[in-house]
Protein backbone atom coordinates (compact mmCIF):
# COMPACT_ATOMS: atom_id res chain seq x y z
CA UNK A 1 0.00 0.00 0.00
CA UNK A 2 1.49 3.22 -1.20
CA UNK A 3 0.66 7.01 0.78
CA UNK A 4 -2.71 8.34 -0.17
CA UNK A 5 -3.02 11.80 -0.86
CA UNK A 6 -6.41 13.41 0.22
CA UNK A 7 -8.10 16.81 0.69
CA UNK A 8 -10.08 18.03 2.66
CA UNK A 9 -13.96 18.48 1.51
CA UNK A 10 -14.19 21.96 2.66
CA UNK A 11 -11.23 23.06 -0.35
CA UNK A 12 -12.85 21.23 -2.87
CA UNK A 13 -14.92 23.30 -5.43
CA UNK A 14 -18.87 21.85 -5.37
CA UNK A 15 -21.74 22.01 -3.87
CA UNK A 16 -22.03 18.35 -3.24
CA UNK A 17 -19.90 15.86 -1.93
CA UNK A 18 -20.32 13.74 -5.29
CA UNK A 19 -19.33 17.19 -6.87
CA UNK A 20 -16.36 17.76 -5.00
CA UNK A 21 -15.05 14.06 -5.35
CA UNK A 22 -15.29 14.35 -9.08
CA UNK A 23 -12.85 17.41 -8.66
CA UNK A 24 -10.53 15.78 -6.41
CA UNK A 25 -10.45 12.73 -8.85
CA UNK A 26 -9.89 15.36 -11.57
CA UNK A 27 -6.91 17.21 -9.82
CA UNK A 28 -5.15 13.64 -8.82
CA UNK A 29 -6.51 12.93 -5.04
CA UNK A 30 -6.80 9.39 -3.54
CA UNK A 31 -9.78 10.10 -1.52
CA UNK A 32 -11.24 13.09 0.37
CA UNK A 33 -10.80 13.85 4.26
CA UNK A 34 -13.99 14.58 5.73
CA UNK A 35 -14.74 17.18 8.56
CA UNK A 36 -16.48 15.76 11.78
CA UNK A 37 -18.45 19.18 12.84
CA UNK A 38 -20.42 18.85 16.41
CA UNK A 39 -23.79 17.72 17.29
CA UNK A 40 -23.28 14.70 15.37
CA UNK A 41 -23.52 15.81 12.22
CA UNK A 42 -21.22 13.55 10.67
CA UNK A 43 -23.70 10.27 11.46
CA UNK A 44 -26.52 12.77 10.22
CA UNK A 45 -24.81 12.69 6.56
CA UNK A 46 -24.59 9.16 6.75
CA UNK A 47 -27.36 8.53 3.79
CA UNK A 48 -24.85 11.24 1.72
CA UNK A 49 -21.37 9.29 2.64
CA UNK A 50 -22.97 5.72 1.95
CA UNK A 51 -23.75 7.15 -1.52
CA UNK A 52 -20.57 8.52 -2.05
CA UNK A 53 -18.74 5.24 -1.17
CA UNK A 54 -21.14 2.92 -3.39
CA UNK A 55 -19.72 5.45 -6.18
CA UNK A 56 -16.34 4.90 -5.08
CA UNK A 57 -15.24 7.51 -3.36
CA UNK A 58 -12.41 6.94 -0.89
CA UNK A 59 -13.22 8.70 2.90
CA UNK A 60 -10.12 7.35 4.74
CA UNK A 61 -10.26 9.84 7.44
CA UNK A 62 -12.11 12.56 9.45
CA UNK A 63 -10.76 15.61 11.08
CA UNK A 64 -12.56 16.40 14.15
CA UNK A 65 -14.36 20.57 13.37
CA UNK A 66 -15.68 21.55 16.90
CA UNK A 67 -15.99 24.56 19.18
CA UNK A 68 -14.35 22.09 22.11
CA UNK A 69 -12.43 19.18 22.60
CA UNK A 70 -11.37 16.43 24.59
CA UNK A 71 -9.20 18.19 26.33
CA UNK A 72 -11.77 21.03 27.65
CA UNK A 73 -11.50 21.95 31.12
CA UNK A 74 -15.24 22.04 31.43
CA UNK A 75 -16.14 18.26 31.99
CA UNK A 76 -19.29 18.54 30.02
CA UNK A 77 -18.00 19.79 27.04
CA UNK A 78 -14.99 16.95 27.17
CA UNK A 79 -17.66 14.55 27.29
CA UNK A 80 -19.71 16.03 24.40
CA UNK A 81 -16.30 16.15 22.39
CA UNK A 82 -15.83 12.11 22.98
CA UNK A 83 -19.32 11.61 22.43
CA UNK A 84 -19.35 13.15 19.01
CA UNK A 85 -15.98 11.44 18.21
CA UNK A 86 -17.12 8.05 19.32
CA UNK A 87 -19.78 8.64 16.88
CA UNK A 88 -17.19 9.98 14.25
CA UNK A 89 -15.33 6.77 14.78
CA UNK A 90 -18.59 4.43 13.99
CA UNK A 91 -19.23 6.26 10.26
CA UNK A 92 -15.17 6.13 9.24
CA UNK A 93 -15.57 2.69 10.17
CA UNK A 94 -18.51 2.03 8.27
CA UNK A 95 -17.25 3.75 5.43
CA UNK A 96 -14.24 1.42 5.60
CA UNK A 97 -11.73 4.05 6.64
CA UNK A 98 -8.97 4.48 9.05
CA UNK A 99 -10.18 7.21 11.83
CA UNK A 100 -10.27 10.28 13.12
CA UNK A 101 -7.93 12.84 14.01
CA UNK A 102 -8.17 15.16 16.91
CA UNK A 103 -6.49 17.46 18.96
CA UNK A 104 -5.95 18.03 22.52
CA UNK A 105 -7.66 20.87 22.64
CA UNK A 106 -7.56 24.43 19.96
CA UNK A 107 -7.88 27.61 21.09
CA UNK A 108 -8.53 27.05 24.32
CA UNK A 109 -5.43 28.25 26.15
CA UNK A 110 -1.79 28.83 25.16
CA UNK A 111 0.95 29.44 27.68
CA UNK A 112 2.59 31.83 25.12
CA UNK A 113 -0.31 34.27 25.79
CA UNK A 114 -1.47 36.12 28.53
CA UNK A 115 -2.81 35.08 31.53
CA UNK A 116 0.17 32.13 30.45
CA UNK A 117 -0.94 29.44 33.86
CA UNK A 118 -3.59 27.87 32.98
CA UNK A 119 -6.42 26.55 35.64
CA UNK A 120 -5.94 22.95 35.37
CA UNK A 121 -2.27 21.95 36.32
CA UNK A 122 -0.26 19.92 33.67
CA UNK A 123 -0.73 16.10 35.78
CA UNK A 124 -4.59 17.24 35.71
CA UNK A 125 -4.49 17.45 31.78
CA UNK A 126 -2.68 14.15 31.65
CA UNK A 127 -5.33 12.78 33.24
CA UNK A 128 -7.83 14.18 31.44
CA UNK A 129 -6.04 13.08 28.17
CA UNK A 130 -5.03 9.71 29.33
CA UNK A 131 -8.99 8.73 30.24
CA UNK A 132 -10.56 10.19 27.26
CA UNK A 133 -7.67 9.09 25.25
CA UNK A 134 -8.57 5.43 26.47
CA UNK A 135 -12.37 5.54 25.93
CA UNK A 136 -12.11 6.65 22.18
CA UNK A 137 -9.18 4.12 21.67
CA UNK A 138 -11.42 1.31 23.44
CA UNK A 139 -14.18 2.08 21.07
CA UNK A 140 -11.64 2.72 17.95
CA UNK A 141 -10.27 -0.71 18.67
CA UNK A 142 -13.63 -2.73 18.61
CA UNK A 143 -14.58 -0.50 15.16
CA UNK A 144 -11.70 -1.50 13.69
CA UNK A 145 -10.30 2.12 13.28
CA UNK A 146 -7.66 4.59 14.94
CA UNK A 147 -7.89 7.89 17.18
CA UNK A 148 -5.11 10.28 15.93
CA UNK A 149 -3.94 12.64 18.56
CA UNK A 150 -2.41 15.57 16.74
CA UNK A 151 -0.17 18.09 18.40
CA UNK A 152 -0.93 21.99 17.93
CA UNK A 153 1.50 24.66 17.89
CA UNK A 154 1.77 26.54 21.21
CA UNK A 155 -0.55 29.60 20.75
CA UNK A 156 -3.03 27.08 19.53
CA UNK A 157 -3.10 24.63 22.36
CA UNK A 158 -0.68 24.34 25.50
CA UNK A 159 -1.14 20.37 26.04
CA UNK A 160 -0.08 18.80 23.50
CA UNK A 161 2.85 20.34 20.78
CA UNK A 162 5.35 18.17 19.50
CA UNK A 163 5.46 14.28 18.26
CA UNK A 164 7.07 12.88 21.29
CA UNK A 165 4.01 14.36 23.58
CA UNK A 166 1.53 12.50 21.59
CA UNK A 167 3.80 9.36 21.81
CA UNK A 168 3.73 9.51 25.21
CA UNK A 169 0.07 9.67 25.52
CA UNK A 170 -0.34 6.59 23.24
CA UNK A 171 2.26 4.85 25.30
CA UNK A 172 0.14 5.68 28.54
CA UNK A 173 -2.94 4.19 26.75
CA UNK A 174 -1.46 1.26 25.85
CA UNK A 175 -4.05 0.91 22.68
CA UNK A 176 -2.84 0.27 19.09
CA UNK A 177 -6.22 2.23 18.36
CA UNK A 178 -4.23 5.33 19.75
CA UNK A 179 -2.10 6.82 17.20
CA UNK A 180 -0.65 10.26 16.60
CA UNK A 181 -1.18 12.40 13.67
CA UNK A 182 1.38 14.71 12.41
CA UNK A 183 0.57 17.97 10.80
CA UNK A 184 3.73 19.34 8.99
CA UNK A 185 2.68 23.04 9.48
CA UNK A 186 2.66 22.67 13.34
CA UNK A 187 5.95 20.75 13.21
CA UNK A 188 7.67 23.62 11.67
CA UNK A 189 6.79 25.42 14.48
CA UNK A 190 7.58 23.26 17.30
CA UNK A 191 9.97 20.36 16.16
CA UNK A 192 14.22 20.85 16.46
CA UNK A 193 14.43 18.99 13.65
CA UNK A 194 10.73 17.68 11.97
CA UNK A 195 12.45 14.81 10.31
CA UNK A 196 14.09 13.36 13.01
CA UNK A 197 10.84 13.40 14.93
CA UNK A 198 8.65 11.92 12.30
CA UNK A 199 11.44 8.28 12.60
CA UNK A 200 11.89 8.73 16.51
CA UNK A 201 7.43 8.62 16.37
CA UNK A 202 7.30 5.98 13.43
CA UNK A 203 5.85 2.73 15.64
CA UNK A 204 2.77 5.26 16.73
CA UNK A 205 2.09 7.24 12.69
CA UNK A 206 -1.07 6.75 11.97
CA UNK A 207 -1.48 9.81 9.59
CA UNK A 208 -0.35 12.90 8.39
CA UNK A 209 -1.84 16.30 7.72
CA UNK A 210 0.01 18.76 4.63
CA UNK A 211 -0.14 22.31 4.62
CA UNK A 212 3.35 24.75 4.52
CA UNK A 213 5.21 26.70 6.39
CA UNK A 214 2.25 29.57 5.84
CA UNK A 215 -0.10 27.42 6.46
CA UNK A 216 -1.20 27.70 2.83
CA UNK A 217 -0.60 24.86 0.27
CA UNK A 218 1.98 22.77 0.01
CA UNK A 219 4.57 24.34 -2.17
CA UNK A 220 3.76 28.33 -1.25
CA UNK A 221 6.17 28.45 1.76
CA UNK A 222 9.69 26.72 2.94
CA UNK A 223 9.10 23.68 3.43
CA UNK A 224 11.45 20.67 2.37
CA UNK A 225 8.98 18.34 0.84
CA UNK A 226 11.35 15.71 -0.46
CA UNK A 227 13.13 15.64 2.63
CA UNK A 228 9.76 15.25 4.63
CA UNK A 229 7.99 12.77 2.57
CA UNK A 230 11.52 11.13 1.69
CA UNK A 231 11.39 10.58 5.39
CA UNK A 232 8.02 9.35 5.47
CA UNK A 233 8.98 6.56 2.83
CA UNK A 234 12.03 5.95 4.74
CA UNK A 235 9.94 5.30 7.43
CA UNK A 236 7.22 2.72 5.63
CA UNK A 237 4.94 5.12 6.27
CA UNK A 238 1.56 4.02 4.26
CA UNK A 239 -1.07 6.11 5.20
CA UNK A 240 -2.76 9.42 4.08
CA UNK A 241 -1.72 12.49 3.92
CA UNK A 242 -4.60 15.23 3.58
CA UNK A 243 -4.40 18.16 2.48
CA UNK A 244 -5.22 21.17 5.23
CA UNK A 245 -4.56 24.46 4.45
CA UNK A 246 -5.49 27.40 3.40
CA UNK A 247 -5.59 28.49 -0.20
CA UNK A 248 -3.45 30.93 -2.09
CA UNK A 249 -5.31 31.48 -5.73
CA UNK A 250 -7.58 29.99 -7.64
CA UNK A 251 -8.85 27.00 -5.32
CA UNK A 252 -8.52 24.08 -8.38
CA UNK A 253 -5.19 25.54 -9.64
CA UNK A 254 -3.80 25.91 -5.93
CA UNK A 255 -4.85 22.06 -5.31
CA UNK A 256 -3.62 21.16 -8.42
CA UNK A 257 -0.74 22.22 -7.95
CA UNK A 258 0.17 21.17 -4.14
CA UNK A 259 -0.54 17.70 -5.79
CA UNK A 260 2.06 17.96 -7.76
CA UNK A 261 4.63 19.07 -5.50
CA UNK A 262 3.50 16.28 -3.09
CA UNK A 263 3.56 13.72 -6.50
CA UNK A 264 7.33 14.88 -7.30
CA UNK A 265 8.26 14.83 -3.64
CA UNK A 266 7.29 11.26 -2.80
CA UNK A 267 8.52 9.86 -6.33
CA UNK A 268 11.96 11.61 -4.82
CA UNK A 269 11.70 10.08 -1.86
CA UNK A 270 11.24 6.63 -3.33
CA UNK A 271 14.22 6.69 -5.67
CA UNK A 272 16.74 7.45 -2.99
CA UNK A 273 15.71 5.37 0.11
CA UNK A 274 13.11 2.66 -1.34
CA UNK A 275 11.77 0.85 1.76
CA UNK A 276 8.93 -1.56 2.15
CA UNK A 277 5.24 -0.25 2.77
CA UNK A 278 3.24 -0.84 6.05
CA UNK A 279 -0.27 -0.90 5.91
CA UNK A 280 -2.12 1.83 7.96
CA UNK A 281 -5.30 -0.21 7.98
CA UNK A 282 -3.46 -2.90 9.56
CA UNK A 283 -1.37 -1.13 12.05
CA UNK A 284 -4.57 0.05 13.79
CA UNK A 285 -4.01 -3.70 15.45
CA UNK A 286 -0.33 -4.47 14.56
CA UNK A 287 1.64 -1.26 16.25
CA UNK A 288 3.98 -2.37 19.31
CA UNK A 289 2.66 -0.70 22.48
CA UNK A 290 5.33 -0.01 24.59
CA UNK A 291 4.90 0.03 28.31
CA UNK A 292 4.83 3.52 29.86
Amino acid sequence: MSVMLTCQEHLLPGETLADRAAVAADLGFDGIELRGRGDLALAGRLPELRRARADGVRMPTVCVEMDHFIGDFDPDRSRDAVRNLRSQLTVIAELGGLGVTTPAAWGMFSRRLPPFEPPRSPAGDRAVLVDTLGELGEHALREGVAVFLEPLNRYEDHMVNRLDQAVELCRAVGLPSVRVAADFYHMNVEEDDPCQALRDAAPYLGHVQASDSNRFQPGAGHLDWPALLGTLTDIGYAGCVAIECRLRGEPATALRSAVGVLRRALAQGRSAAPAPARSARDSVTSAPVVPA
